[in-house]
């Protein structure tokens, strides 16, 4: 089989991956949010009307980056450390927006300290100075404490 050949079925084989995790992210209609926020901004940016070369820059940039900083190929290896590292950054971002008390871009142990307190007071709601069982949320995984964001 000709190198052409095999680079074709390839791509196509990641393209199935890329779209596959795609499809396990959209929503009602097709579509994920962010891929159509993309969409609409590239239509508002050239009066209404995108061309295939702006249209596939709106798709997926994340791909488009990680081939462009790996020479235009990338092994299963390198995607999954590219996504991995995509995908923890974010949450580290979330976390320091979180934590930051100066709204600095730096978490610091006092940062810390002052959101743990904050959720304590919101928990500790007959203000004793504890934490009774009575006195934790009720709801399951996931329930987010009011005031705590």
């Amino acid at each position: 089989m000709r190198k052409s050949t095999k680079l074709a079925f390839a791509f196509v084989a990641l393209a199935g991956v890329v779209g596959t995790a795609a499809y396990a992210q959209e929503k009602g209609d097709g579509m994920r949010d962010g891929v159509r926020m993309r969409l609409q901004k590239a239509l508002k940016d050239n009066d209404g009307g995108i061309t295939f070369d702006q249209f596939e820059a709106a798709m997926n940039p994340q791909l488009t980056k990680i081939l462009a900083d790996n020479g235009g190929k990338v092994t299963v290896e390198q995607l999954a450390a590219a996504l991995e590292k995509a995908r923890f950054e974010q949450m580290a971002k979330r976390i320091i927006s979180r934590y930051d008390t100066k709204g600095d871009g730096v978490l610091t142990q006092e940062d810390v300290t002052a959101r743990q307190k904050k959720v304590f007071a919101l928990l500790d709601k007959n203000n004793d100075g504890k934490i009774e069982k009575n006195e934790l949320p009720k709801g399951g995984r996931g329930h987010r404490l009011e005031g705590a964001e």
